[in-house]
Parts: C-alpha cells; structure tokens; sequence
C-alpha cells in the first residue's frame, strides 16, 4: 500500500509541474540502424536475414526545469511486411504484426524545489553501470531494445548520485501487486575520486505469475568499481544473488510438500586494459567472467529441490556471438584482445575468448559406460571494425569463429542456465555481419 502512495504522490507532482511550466524549447532525433546476419552452426544449421530498428523521438522542454520525452521505434526483419504479391499483381496491406510502438514516453522534472533531486515518470531505458545487470539491450545481434514503464527518482550531488527506481514488468489487472511482475532497485555512485566511480547497488525482482511457481523473490546486491588511472582502465563488478521460488510441488509421487528451490549464488565481471600512447593507440586488455551455475546436483527424479543458477536479469553484456548473447551462465569466461586505431575514423578489435561451464550436466549411463559431460564448451575469435564516416553516420562489420568442445552436447548454459544449447562436440560456427547506423 505504502508503494502505490509513493506512485500516485509522484504523478501528482509530475502533473502540477507540467501545469505551471511554458514550453521553451522542441528538439526532434532519432536513428536508423541496419545489420544484415549469417550463421553458420553446423549441426545446428544455418541462417541469415537483414533486421532494422528505427527510432524517432521528440524533446520537449519547459520552464522551471521541466520537460517530456516521446520516442517512437519499428523493429523488422527485411521482407517481413512486403505489401505485393508478384504473381497476382495483388498490393495488399502489410500483413505482419510489426507495429510501430511507444519505446519510451515520460515526464521529467529536474532541480525539485532548487535542490539536485529529479524526478522521471513513464516509460524509459534504464542504463546503470556497464549495463551488466540493466540495460537497453542493443550489444548483439537482434537489438530490440529494451525499456521499463517505471518511476525513477534521482539525487545528483557533486560527490555521489543516487538513484530509486521502481518498475512494471507485467500487470495481470488483479487486486494490486497480485500477479504482477514488478522490478525494484536502488543504485549508489561515488564520484569523489577523479576519474574513477565505485557503485553499490540492490536489485529486487518480484515476479507473481511465474510458471517457475507461485512466486519468484529474487535479490541482487552487488558493488563495482571502474575508471582509469594513467593508462590503465578497469571495470570490476561483482553481486551476489538470493531469494526463493515458492509453490514448485516437490516430487512426491501422492503431492505431499513443497520444494526448495533457491537462488544464492555469486556473478563475477572483470574487464583490465592498458593504452599505449604510440602510433594507432593500440589497448591491449583482458576479460574475465564467472556466473555461478547453482546446485543442479540435487536435481533428480527423488526431488525437485535445486539452487538455481545465477540470473543476468536485464544484462546488455555480450560475451559471444553464439551461445546465447545476452542470457548465457553457468559459465566461465576468459578473454584476451587488442583494441587500435589505424585512423581517427577506423576502430579495429580483435578477440580470442575460451568458455566452460561452472556445474556439468549429470552423468547418463551406467558405471562401465558412463558418458561424463566435459566443461569445455569451446574457443572463439572474432574480429571486428568500425569506420566513422561522419559524426552521424558508422559502418561496422564482424566476423567470428567458435570451435565447439565436447561440453556443448549436454551442459545447460543457455537461458540463464537453465537449457542447454543442443549443440555437438565436433560443431565449428562462423558468423558474419554487415551493419550501418545513422543518428540525428
């Protein structure tokens, strides 16, 4: 009850803002962006398609510190709303279920009552940190992007921010919170050491309509540091996650009691690089990531009682081009690379990454021919360029190769842990990208 007070005060103080404020100033931006795709996966097959995002937003800003933001965007595939048919000569209306949609729409209010508080209402990209755990979802392939109907409260001090965010995921009309999906966070930033940030965050996810159970409460606490010092630079993360899914019937075969299934587990996000102040200003740097893969040992046709892998929630973290871009765990990762530019304009990466998982798949079989998963999921490469043509307008191409490993058959890594990716121990992959994106 306490929560639906603080929302309605606020959208009163949004609304009485708008009212006494006189429109000052309209800017209009948006962007195009265009990538064409080809997967090879070996066993897994091949495809290929050319997607698009378009966005087009409009900033309104008032008196008294005042403004609104509306941002429309079309996520499409290439050929997926052709309006003629060539063999009847037929032009039709588009027949896919593309539509364009409201990806972002708030009111702001800075500065409230002269001090450094603001107040966001609506829908909204929330970006903290390195986006490890929440962001706006355009790393990989397939950037559809990602926003919260939600109230964001922030204070900006010289020293340090803070940050209260409160969020919507799903509304199922029943009496209030039941059977939602809702989203809550606070997030620290100290900024007193120059050039550097230290974080300290709490994320709690209440989802109340899951299939998991009746109820999933899950917790994240986590605190990161980053920055650069002469020239080094450093983006260390790590969180920690706990809660409960309650309702999952335990395995009893006559449907007595309930199962214990947990989340506690650790994630770990590590990215060191240094720069050379010499010709094409080459970085050299490596990566290190863990997300912790649960208990999936207790998991058997005698109980239903596990710990469940660590959760990536709302990540814009890729760590490869293949397993599940977003979403993987249970994993570890390891990575060297070399970052350096030719020109102003030309950006060049190169990559060599190495991934396992953290929990196996169990042992299938009998002792004498027991097939035992290997945690070896694979290695992969991939080189990429970006060329600046102009301020506005960047051209991108990547190509990367994985090596499968025998880990790949079995092991669940995919869906935060939870599926496997069905793959082989013999699969090689190759992807490759062509993109263009113009902003204004």
């Amino acid at each position: 009850m306490l929560q639906k007070k603080v929302l309605f005060v606020a959208l009163v103080v949004c609304v009485a803002l708008t009212g006494y404020a006189e429109l000052q100033n309209v800017e209009v931006g948006g962007s195009i962006r265009i990538r064409g795709n080809y997967y090879s996966m070996d066993s897994l097959g091949r495809t290929s398609w050319v997607e698009q995002r378009t966005r087009l937003g409009v900033k309104a800003d008032f008196t008294n510190d005042v403004s609104a933001f509306i941002e429309f965007d079309y996520f499409n595939d290439w050929g997926e709303g052709f309006r003629s048919n060539y063999l009847t000569g037929a032009d039709l209306r588009a027949t896919n279920d593309n539509t364009v949609d409201l990806y972002q729409g708030y009111i702001e209010a800075r500065n409230l009552w002269d001090t450094p508080l603001s107040l966001r209402v609506g829908r909204q990209e929330l970006s903290f940190g390195s986006e490890w755990l929440v962001g706006v979802n355009d790393a990989a392939a397939e950037f559809r992007g990602l926003s919260f109907d939600a109230l964001r409260l922030s204070y900006n001090h010289e020293l340090f921010t803070l940050d209260a965010v409160a969020a919507k995921l799903a509304e199922t009309y029943g009496n209030f919170l039941d059977g939602d999906t809702d989203f809550y966070m606070t997030y620290f930033s100290y900024l007193g050491i120059e050039d550097v940030v230290l974080d300290a965050y709490w994320m709690f996810l209440r989802d109340d309509g899951v299939a998991l159970g009746d109820r999933v409460d899950l917790h994240t606490i986590g605190l990161r540091g980053a920055g650069v010092v002469g020239g080094f630079d450093f983006d260390v993360e790590g969180a920690y996650q706990f809660g409960n899914v309650y309702g999952r019937p335990s395995a009893c075969p006559l449907g007595f009691g309930e199962a214990d299934i947990d989340y506690s587990d650790f994630g770990v996000n590590i990215e060191l690089g240094y720069s050379f102040d010499v010709v094409w200003q080459p970085r050299v740097f490596g990566r290190f990531a863990y997300f912790g893969g649960g208990n999936p040992k207790h998991y058997s046709w005698r109980t239903n009682d596990r710990v469940l892998p660590f959760n990536r929630l709302f990540s814009n973290w890729e760590y490869t081009e293949f397993l599940a871009n977003t979403d993987e765990s249970n994993l570890f990762y390891y990575a060297l690379g070399l970052d350096a530019m030719p020109t102003e304009a030309l950006e060049l990466q190169l990559v060599g990454a190495y991934f396992q998982v953290d929990e196996r798949a169990r042992d299938i079989g009998f002792w004498f021919w027991r097939d035992r998963a290997s945690r070896t999921l694979g290695f992969e490469l991939g080189i990429y360029a970006d060329y600046h043509y102009s301020e506005d307008l960047v051209f991108r191409a990547g190509y990367a190769h994985f090596f499968g490993k025998r880990g790949l058959e079995r092991n669940p890594f995919v869906l935060n842990g939870l599926a496997p990716l069905g793959g082989n121990r013999r699969d090689d992959y190759d992807y490759l990208f062509i993109e263009t994106e113009i902003s204004f």
